[in-house]
C-alpha cells in the first residue's frame, strides 16, 4: 500500500518502505509530471539521516531520470527546509525530500513538494496515488545512477549557502552580537547540525552542540522535540549555565525549546511568542493560522493586535495554503512546526531557532520571563495530551462512535458547537475545546484538550477517554 498521510508516504522500512514501492511512487509522480508537461524542469532530491536515506534518493532519481526528467539532488544529507526553499527560489515544479520527519527509527519516507516549495496537496497526492494505481513493477523506467550522472541527467547541487543566506538576511545581527546569549543545541542525531551552527556562529552566539553524531537509531528515542525526549538537554541547560536550550527533530523542520531553568516551552507557546514578538517588536503585519489542535491563546493575541486567527485542518499543506490566501504573517501547530511569510511555504526549525535566539536578544528579558509577560497580558491556557495505538477492529469502532453515531460523553460543561472539519473538535461556551481525531503518519487516535486549567483539561480528556472505552 502506498497511501500519503498528512506528512507524506511513511512507512516501516522492509514492510512497505521498500525499493519497489519507492519506484513505483516515483513512477506515479514522473506519469504525473509528463502529463502536465513539466518534464523540462528539474525535480529537486534532497535527503536525512536515516537509514536507507541516501540510498532511497538515488532510486528516486534514476526512475525520474529514466523518464526524462531532469534531477538535481543534493550532495548530502540536508534539512527537509532546505528542499522547499530550493524548490521556490529555481522555480521548478517539485521537491521531494527522503525523511520519516519525526517518526521512529523503524519508518522512512517521502515527502512530494510543489511550485513554490510547498507540500502537495491532497488533490496531488491522490493523483498521484491514483497514477500508481495503474502500474506495476514492469512499468517502472529507470537508468543506472552513475550513467545518468556521467549524462548528465542528475545534477549533483549544494544549495546551503543561499538557503542559509536567506535565514541569515531576516535576523537582527547587531542586536544578537551584544546580547552574549548562550545556547545549547539538540540536533537529536539529525541533519540540524551544521545549518543551526553556521547561522547562530554568524551573529556570534556563543553555541555548543550535543547528539550530533551520525546515528540511525537517534539514540534510541524518537526524534521528536518534546518534554520526554529532551530530558538530558533540560538538564544540561541547568547544569551549564545556557540561557536557551533549542532542539529540532530529525529532519529539521520542528523545533524544541527549554528556557534557562530547564522547562520545556509547549510549542503552542513557541507560536504564540513568535507572533507578539514579530508584531509589536519588529513591526511587521498579517494574521495567523493555526491547525484545529493548537492554542486558541493565538487567536486572542492575533485579534489584540486587530488580526484574525484562521483555523483548517491538520497538515502543514493547509496552512500554508491558507498563509497564502490570506497573506498571514504566521502559520503554525501544536507539535513544533511554524513558518514565517517571506520565507518557505512550510516548516523550518532552523528558521524557527533563529527568530527565538533574536527575541531574547531584542526583548532582553530572560525566556521565562517574556512567557509570564503574555500570560499575564491574554491569561494562561493549559493544554493536555494523550495518543494511543490501536488495532484495526478499534479504529473502526471508533470511527462509527464519533463521525456515524456522532455520539458524545457528558463533559459537565456547556458545548457551543462540534466541528467534524478533521476528527471531531467540540467547542465549549468557556472557551475551551477538545478534539479526538487520527493521525495521518502513525496508527494513533490522538486526543488534545484546552482549558484555562490544568485540572480542568484532565478532567475533560478523561471523561472522553472513558467514554472512548480507551
Amino acid at each position: 500500500m502506498i497511501k500519503f498521510g498528512t506528512g507524506g508516504f511513511r512507512a516501516i522500512i522492509g514492510d512497505d518502505f521498500t525499493r519497489e514501492n519507492v519506484n513505483l511512487l516515483t513512477q506515479g509522480l514522473a506519469n504525473r509530471i509528463i502529463k502536465e508537461k513539466n518534464d523540462k524542469y528539474p525535480v529537486i532530491i534532497g535527503y536525512d539521516k536515516r537509514f536507507l536515506s541516501d540510498m532511497a534518493s538515488k532510486w528516486v532519481s534514476e526512475v525520474l531520470a529514466g523518464n526524462g526528467i531532469p534531477v538535481k539532488l543534493v550532495y548530502e544529507a540536508v534539512p527537509t527546509p532546505v528542499v522547499m526553499f530550493v524548490v521556490k527560489e529555481s522555480k521548478t515544479k517539485y521537491g521531494i525530500a527522503i525523511t520519516a520527519s519525526h517518526n521512529p527509527y523503524t519508518y522512512n519516507g517521502v515527502k512530494v513538494f510543489t511550485e513554490g516549495g510547498r507540500d502537495a496537496t491532497e488533490i496531488v497526492t491522490d493523483e498521484i496515488e491514483s497514477e500508481i494505481q495503474k502500474i506495476t513493477v514492469k512499468d517502472v523506467k529507470l537508468i543506472d545512477f552513475d550513467d545518468a550522472i556521467n549524462e548528465g541527467k542528475i545534477e549533483i547541487i549544494n544549495p546551503k549557502n543561499s538557503y542559509l543566506d536567506s535565514i541569515i538576511g531576516f535576523m537582527d545581527l547587531d542586536k544578537i552580537k551584544n546580547s552574549g546569549l548562550k545556547v545549547l543545541v539538540d540536533p537529536m542525531y539529525g541533519v540540524a547540525t551544521r545549518s543551526i551552527l553556521t547561522v547562530l556562529s554568524t551573529a556570534r552566539v556563543d553555541v555548543d552542540i550535543m547528539h550530533d553524531k551520525h546515528d540511525a537509531f537517534f539514540g534510541g528515542k524518537v526524534p521528536s522535540p518534546t518534554a520526554d525526549t529532551l530530558v538530558e538537554l533540560r538538564r544540561r541547560v541547568v547544569e551549564d549555565g545556557y540561557d536557551l536550550g533549542l532542539a529540532m527533530d530529525g529532519d529539521a523542520d520542528r523545533i524544541g525549546l527549554i528556557d534557562s531553568y530547564g522547562n520545556f516551552i509547549h510549542p503552542n507557546d513557541i507560536l504564540v511568542l513568535l507572533y507578539y514578538y514579530l508584531v509589536k517588536y519588529k513591526g511587521w503585519e498579517g494574521d495567523a493560522v493555526r491547525n484545529l489542535a493548537t492554542s486558541h491563546l493565538l487567536d486572542k493575541v492575533a485579534e489584540s493586535f486587530g488580526k484574525k486567527c484562521h483555523e483548517v485542518p491538520v497538515g502543514f499543506k493547509h496552512i500554508s495554503q491558507r498563509m497564502q490566501e490570506t497573506d498571514a504573517l504566521i502559520g503554525g501547530e501544536s507539535s513544533g512546526g511554524l513558518t514565517v511569510r517571506g520565507h518557505i511555504f512550510g516548516k523550518d526549525g532552523v528558521y524557527a531557532a533563529a527568530l527565538l535566539v533574536e527575541m531574547v536578544a531584542v526583548i532582553g528579558k530572560p525566556l521565562n520571563e517574556i512567557i509570564q509577560d503574555i500570560k499575564n497580558l491574554y491569561g494562561e491556557f493549559y493544554m493536555g495530551e494523550y495518543n494511543v495505538g490501536f488495532k484495526i477492529e478499534t479504529k473502526k469502532r471508533l470511527m462509527d462512535l464519533l463521525f456515524v453515531e456522532k455520539a458524545l460523553p457528558d463533559f459537565g460543561i456547556e458545548i457551543d458547537k462540534v466541528s467534524y472539519l478533521d476528527g471531531c473538535k467540540v467547542y465549549f461556551k468557556n472557551g475551551g475545546w477538545i478534539i479526538c481525531r487520527f493521525s495521518g503518519t502513525e496508527p494513533v487516535l490522538r486526543i488534545f484538550c484546552e482549558q484555562k486549567t490544568e485540572d480542568q483539561a484532565n478532567d475533560i480528556t478523561d471523561k472522553m477517554i472513558k467514554f472512548l472505552g480507551l
